[in-house]
């Protein structure tokens, strides 16, 4: 019988997390995620999957991010008529991105496909759409942290607090198939102990084979405290220098931690200097879906949460739902920080702001997550002396600030700390890290741990019945 683990996505990448796990005639996958990046990673998604999607039986999605959840209605429209299991708060976060990243689709290919009648040439097709956004909804099941249940015959399943964003999981498999019993662990991405707004990852002492993220496998963070301070000096800067603040941030999670640290510090900052832009309509949805989910907080969340009414908590705060809300704020000359979508700079209304502030030195930009290869925002954070919006070469003059203690992944130690809590040392597989950083932590684990360290390639496969005795 069949007892194995192939790696589809991630694999020697950040992007596109997908594993498929096979259990006798069972078949299931960890996460579908769109693949980002430049313009030919993004084209792979367009591809057929490697595998059937009408023979998969289940998916267990780890969270919502799209690299993880992004191929999820491609792979319902494919043929796929099982269940997605995820948490309950990845499944409504979920019911967001999927919608918006239709819509971008939507929108991605009207304006591909008015360029190609000028040319003669067919039309393409979006991605996805918003109606396959909606239909691939019906398939998701949310569940809670902590409950063990069975999902498949053979296959039972226990979602943990990873403590990246609301909702993240680290997925605890039990597999069985008729002749021998096996247990998975796949990390998802792992948050950092200490971070504000969530628990800290939840600790796994059991398993025969790991799957582990590697995303900052080869650095470590700043501390949280010379984080803050970091933070505190740029609106010092950013006052003195009489510009804008802009902030690209992810919509889910890094938005909320960003609102959450503002209204901690507000007083000690002095933000009530400023005018503050929520200008991405997922972003103010996906803050939504968190204040319905605030008893996943950690207890300083939840105890600031209590003492005000959420409308109190920034009283300088602006929502902009509307394009001409956000038009607006691109004649606001200082005084503002605009907290826009997209994370990496590729998309969304973060565009518009950075052509209208990059190009004066006055200004401020503060990268504040993970930007990948062949994406606006790497280039920045690298130090590009110019970028190209709309077609257009703008200067790039404003201050570049990389504030990498705000990650919502765990670095190289905090990564060895998570493995080093299972018993026996079980080997472990990385996956969803840039070639340097798994090199790094894969070296990392085996001079610290003496642990059995193995890289995924894309395509391969491993013997789950080689993955040691059951647990």
């Amino acid at each position: 019988m069949t007892f194995n683990i192939q790696f589809f996505g991630a694999a020697g990448e950040v992007t596109g997390s997908c594993h498929l796990v096979t259990v006798g005639s069972q078949r299931l996958l960890l996460d579908c995620g769109l693949i980002q990046g430049r313009r030919k990673d993004e084209e792979r998604n367009r591809q057929p999957f490697l595998f059937d999607p009408a023979s998969i039986d289940a998916v267990v999605l780890s969270h919502a991010h799209i690299d993880h959840s992004g191929r999820l209605p491609l792979l319902v429209k494919a043929g796929f008529q099982g269940t997605i299991y995820t948490h309950r708060a990845s499944r409504d976060l979920c019911r967001i991105m999927l919608k918006d990243a239709g819509f971008l689709n939507e929108k991605d290919a009207e304006c591909e496909n008015r360029k190609r009648v000028r040319k003669g040439l067919e039309p393409v097709e979006p991605l996805f759409t918003v109606e396959d956004a909606k239909f691939a909804m019906h398939h998701f099941k949310g569940m809670v942290y902590a409950k063990k249940q069975d999902i498949l015959p053979g296959v039972s399943l226990r979602l943990s607090d990873a403590g990246h964003i609301l909702g993240s999981s680290i997925v605890e498999l039990w597999l069985d198939d008729g002749r021998e019993k096996r247990k998975l662990v796949f990390s998802g991405d792992l948050g950092r102990s200490g971070m504000p707004v969530l628990e800290d990852p939840v600790l796994i002492q059991q398993a025969n084979l790991v799957i582990m993220e590697s995303t900052y496998g080869d650095r470590l963070h700043r501390t949280w405290e010379d984080t803050r301070r970091e933070i505190h000096e740029v609106l010092t800067l950013a006052t003195r220098g009489k510009g804008n603040i802009l902030m690209p941030a992810f919509a889910v999670g890094r938005t909320q931690e960003i609102l959450y640290l503002f209204a901690r510090y507000y007083k000690e900052w002095e933000l009530d200097r400023w005018h503050i832009f929520l200008d991405s309509p997922m972003a103010i949805e996906a803050t939504r879906v968190f204040t319905q989910h605030s008893d996943l907080f950690d207890a300083d969340t939840a105890e600031l949460w209590r003492q005000h009414n959420k409308n109190t908590l920034l009283p300088n705060l602006h929502i902009s739902r509307t394009a001409n809300q956000s038009m607006a704020i691109n004649r606001i000359r200082s005084g503002a920080i605009i907290i826009a979508g997209s994370g990496m700079c590729t998309g969304g209304r973060i565009k518009h702001h950075l052509k209208h502030n990059i190009w004066r030195k006055e200004c401020q930009l503060v990268i504040t997550g993970f930007q990948a290869k062949g994406t606006p925002g790497r280039a920045l954070v690298d130090g590009a002396q110019n970028i190209r919006l709309w077609g257009e070469i703008v200067r790039v003059a404003a201050a570049v600030h990389t504030i990498g203690g705000l990650s919502a992944h765990a670095d190289q130690a905090a990564l060895k700390n998570w493995y080093a809590n299972f018993e026996g040392r079980p080997p472990v597989v990385l996956v969803h890290g840039e070639e340097q950083a798994i090199a790094g932590l894969s070296s990392y684990l085996q001079q610290q741990l003496s642990a059995p360290v193995h890289t995924a390639r894309p395509g391969e496969i491993l013997d789950l019945s080689k993955a040691g005795k059951s647990n």
